[in-house]
């Protein structure tokens, strides 16, 4: 049995779940989402809570068991509490500016990088300390919106400059050693 699989997911007050056969619709405070499941797992909702199970022991259908309750659990979450990614970045010049909803990114090239936000998702910049908060209730597309940023400057290991993960960790090298001798 599926250790994530077998957890029942538990629905906070103001979030709506609606089944219809393998259709998940989820709707919250912060937005709604649709998705459409394997016909090989069960979904039933009894009362404030929801249950995943699986219809065989055969081994793609136990993986998608876990994979569909860690999906519908990423749903309720987002609707209800959402999302966020925090990016910093380090180097001299560089930084990020909000404009509408956009955000413009100067990182060493000869023009701005302007990143424009797909729906259901917003930015907040902090100029000050340089970072960039991507808030969404889709857990997938705040990741993905996260990443693209941090592909424009990935940091590099000898001065650490670019756009990092708050919490990431950049190995640092050490540059070329002085020739000894002549």
């Amino acid at each position: 049995m599926s250790r994530i699989g077998k957890l029942p997911i538990t629905i906070p007050s103001g979030v709506q779940v609606d089944l219809a056969g393998t259709s998940v619709t989820v709707k919250g405070p912060k937005g709604s989402m649709q998705y459409t499941f394997s016909d090989q797992v069960e979904i039933k909702k009894e009362d404030d809570v929801l249950v995943v199970t699986r219809l065989s022991d055969a081994k793609q259908v136990r993986a998608l068991h876990g994979t569909t309750r860690a999906l519908i659990q990423n749903m309720v979450t987002g609707v209800h509490t959402g999302f966020n990614k925090v990016l910093q970045i380090e180097g001299v010049g560089y930084r990020a500016e909000k404009t509408g909803n956009n955000v413009t990114v100067h990182v060493g090239f000869s023009h701005p990088v302007i990143v424009e936000p797909p729906e259901g998702i917003s930015f907040d910049v902090d100029e000050k300390a340089k970072t960039i908060t991507i808030n969404g209730y889709d857990k997938q597309v705040v990741g993905q919106i996260a990443s693209e940023i941090r592909k424009l400057r990935p940091p590099e290991p000898y001065k650490g400059k670019g756009i990092r993960y708050i919490d990431e960790r950049v190995r640092r090298k050490p540059g070329k050693s002085a020739k000894v001798g002549a």
